[in-house]
Parts: structure tokens; C-alpha cells; sequence
């Protein structure tokens, strides 16, 4: 067989594998969106997927006007925002400072937050609340957001210090010839050139916070604080008992579409990241 041909054969079939992967992991998506345009009458009597005989977007305004999702939208909008901000200047600080700084005592650090990254984080739920509740933090949004950014910052040090240690130290060299202190070295040279790590660590806290629920149960008790994920269980059941699956898909496609944009605007640095820690300079 001519080798032209086997090249195009062999394309072929990857990108045919390709294509199913990508459409397995879009249906869901889909089937979510034409499900939560129909009533739920018309949901039950469906057999497979099958398009609303009339598009109507009444379970998404009860899910703002009745389900009061707008105010758990906002709450999580608000905690994803502040937390992965903290994140990211906490952890590239601390990950420049540990990849370049020499000081007493860094490695032990350094292993300590390797350590934390294996404490599954059900088991630090007790003691963030006793913490929270001794210092009056407990039931507030500052706490929740304490909180979370605790928990994102192991991971997000790790990522942020394998990627400065390779970059060259000439650059700093250069900074400081130029009169630049340490601070001014990793806002200005540093922290521009941490792109990738930082596109990787934005997606996975935004993730994480998103989609929090457990913790938030623990520390939260006021309904007004909740976050989207505390939000979505109301739509799980109806006053009648009667599972409303339109309007639960309605707002779990609300749910979604903020990590998908984050996602998307964050992707091309995402493969760079992932990979910081593969080859050390």
C-alpha cells in the first residue's frame, strides 16, 4: 500500500475517533439545553432525544423569578471572582518565592504544601469550621471565601513554582540591573511570563469554587449567602414531590455556561500549564 495512502488512512481514523470523543462529551450539553425548552409533561413522554414541538424559555424566567437563582448566581459569580483573584496573587508570590528566594527553612515548606495536597478535603472541613466560628467568621461570605482559598492553594503554589523555576534567571538579572526590587522583578517580569500556569490554576479554582457544595453546607447556614450549587438542590424537587426536570435542566444550563466561557478564554493556556513542570530549565 503506498504510503500516501496509508497517512490519509491513518488520519482518517484519528480524526474520526476525534469527532465521536468530541460529540460524546457535546451531547450532554445539548440534550440539557433542548430539554430545558420544553415543558415537563413533554419531557416525560419523550422517548430519546427528541426537539420541544414549541421552543419556550418559561422555565428559565421561573428560575429567576420563583427559584430566586439570580441571588445564587450572583453569590457564586462573587466568590469565584474574589477567590480565584486571591489565588492567584497568593500562589505566584509564594511560588516565586520559593523557586528563587533562598531563605531557611524553604524546602520543608515547599514539602509541607506537597503534604497538604494529599489531605482529602472532606477532612479539613472540621477544623476550617472551628477555626471560622473562633475567629467570628462563620455564617459570612469573607469566611467562605477563606475558606476556598485554603483549599486552592497547595495545588496553585505547586504549579506556579515548577513553572518559574524554569525560566531563565537572566531576566531577573536584567530587572534588577535596571533598579527593579523583588516585588517589581515578579509583577513586571515574572508574573507576565507565568501565563500558561496561571490560565491553569484560574480554570481549576474557578472549577472548584463553582462547584462547591459540602463546604459551603458546613460554613453557611443564611440561605441568602448560599452559592449556585446550594441554589440548584431547590429545582431537584417540587412542592408536590414531583421531580421538575426541565426546569432543573434549565438551571443546571445556567450553571454551565459561565465555566464553559471561562474555559474558552482560558484554554490556550491550558496545555502550556499542564505541562510547566514536564521539563526543568
Amino acid at each position: 500500500m503506498p504510503e500516501q495512502i496509508k497517512k490519509t488512512l491513518y488520519l482518517l481514523v484519528i480524526h474520526t475517533l476525534l469527532i465521536t470523543v468530541a460529540l460524546s462529551c457535546i451531547f450532554p450539553f445539548v440534550w440539557m439545553i433542548n430539554s430545558s425548552l420544553k415543558p415537563n409533561s413533554e419531557f416525560i413522554q419523550d422517548h430519546g432525544f427528541e426537539l420541544p414541538d414549541k421552543v419556550n424559555f418559561q422555565n428559565y424566567i421561573y428560575t429567576f423569578t420563583k427559584g430566586n437563582l439570580g441571588t445564587y448566581f450572583l453569590n457564586s459569580i462573587l466568590y469565584t471572582f474574589l477567590t480565584v483573584i486571591a489565588i492567584v496573587i497568593i500562589s505566584s508570590l509564594a511560588g516565586y518565592g520559593i523557586s528563587r528566594l533562598q531563605f531557611r527553612g524553604k524546602n520543608f515548606i515547599f514539602y509541607m504544601i506537597l503534604a497538604a495536597m494529599m489531605i482529602p478535603i472532606p477532612a479539613a472541613f472540621v477544623p476550617l469550621y472551628v477555626l471560622l466560628k473562633s475567629v467570628g467568621l462563620l455564617n459570612t461570605r469573607i469566611g467562605y471565601i477563606l475558606a476556598m482559598v485554603n483549599v486552592g492553594l497547595s495545588l496553585s503554589i505547586y504549579l506556579y513554582k515548577t513553572f518559574f523555576d524554569q525560566l531563565p534567571k537572566d531576566l531577573e538579572e536584567s530587572a534588577r540591573i535596571d533598579g527593579c526590587g523583588k516585588l517589581r522583578i515578579w509583577w513586571h517580569v515574572m508574573f507576565p511570563l507565568a501565563k500558561p500556569a496561571t490560565g491553569v490554576v484560574v480554570i481549576f479554582n474557578a472549577l472548584n469554587v463553582w462547584n462547591e457544595l459540602i463546604l459551603a453546607l458546613v460554613i453557611l447556614s443564611n440561605k441568602g449567602l448560599m452559592p449556585l450549587q446550594v441554589g440548584l438542590l431547590k429545582f431537584s424537587q417540587s412542592s408536590v414531590g414531583l421531580t421538575q426536570y426541565t426546569t432543573l435542566m434549565a438551571a443546571l444550563t445556567v450553571a454551565a455556561l459561565p465555566i464553559i466561557i471561562i474555559y474558552l478564554i482560558m484554554q490556550k493556556h491550558i496545555i502550556k500549564g499542564m505541562t510547566a513542570g514536564a521539563t526543568v530549565g
